[in-house]
């Protein structure tokens, strides 16, 4: 059967960057975000339409998932549904209940915390009352393309109390992410495969000067002062 040209714009972004990986990289091959971003320099967003296929089957590692990967690589490991063809780019719908399997992935994805308060499992809450106990919730995520979805997340039991209505406006997430310059970008990439934040000695410094007296703030003011003359 001939496949439908990746450079037909009638398709949409996803369909044409499915297209794409089949007829130019092929399966069990390499391509960068470069490459990606030459073949479509007319859509803004080709990044999240390719992430968008990993609803349909397909399998695009990258250097999280493959240490052989660099940083800006990506592999096409296995083709998913033909999202080109009408009726097969329809995600698919969730289940009311999980698998352990399912739960288990979910937790490990998320590291075992709290995707609301960061609490860990087995963790004491700050009142000293209960250890944190983790389900698996759904919360709401308002897409780029203006689509909700549900998707699943690590909780505290006492988070997921009442917190039904949460949502996140995903849409809104990414237009801070590219707002930022490279640095910070360089910064916020090594934060989230750390899931952690590191706090430079400036951040620390910042956080004991928030807690001093005026008094001695304003010495501290004064020593700055004196430092730049």
């Amino acid at each position: 059967m001939t496949l439908p040209s990746w450079q037909d714009k009638k398709l949409g972004s996803m369909a044409r960057a499915a297209l794409w990986l089949v007829t130019v990289v092929g399966e069990g091959n390499i391509f960068t975000k470069a490459a990606l971003r030459e073949a479509f320099p007319e859509v803004a967003q080709i990044d999240r339409r390719l992430r968008d296929l990993r609803k349909y089957g397909w399998r695009i590692d990258t250097s999280r998932e493959d240490a052989e990967l660099k940083q800006q690589e990506q592999r096409l490991v296995t083709r998913g549904a033909d999202v080109w063809i009408p009726g097969q780019a329809k995600a698919p719908k969730h289940k009311n209940s999980l698998t352990p399997a399912q739960r288990t992935k979910i937790l490990q994805g998320d590291n075992y915390l709290c995707r609301t308060c960061g609490i860990a499992v087995g963790e004491e809450y700050g009142d000293g009352v209960e250890q944190a106990q983790l389900n698996v919730a759904r919360r709401k995520v308002l897409l780029s393309d203006g689509e909700i979805e549900y998707q699943l997340v690590t909780e505290c039991k006492r988070c997921g109390l009442g917190g039904s209505d949460r949502e996140v406006d995903l849409g809104a997430v990414l237009e801070m992410v590219e707002a930022l310059s490279p640095v910070e970008r360089l910064t916020l990439a090594g934060w989230m495969v750390a899931d952690r934040r590191t706090l430079s000695p400036l951040d620390k410094l910042w956080g004991i000067l928030r807690t001093l007296p005026e008094e001695s703030r304003n010495t501290v003011a004064d020593a700055l002062d004196d430092m730049d003359d």
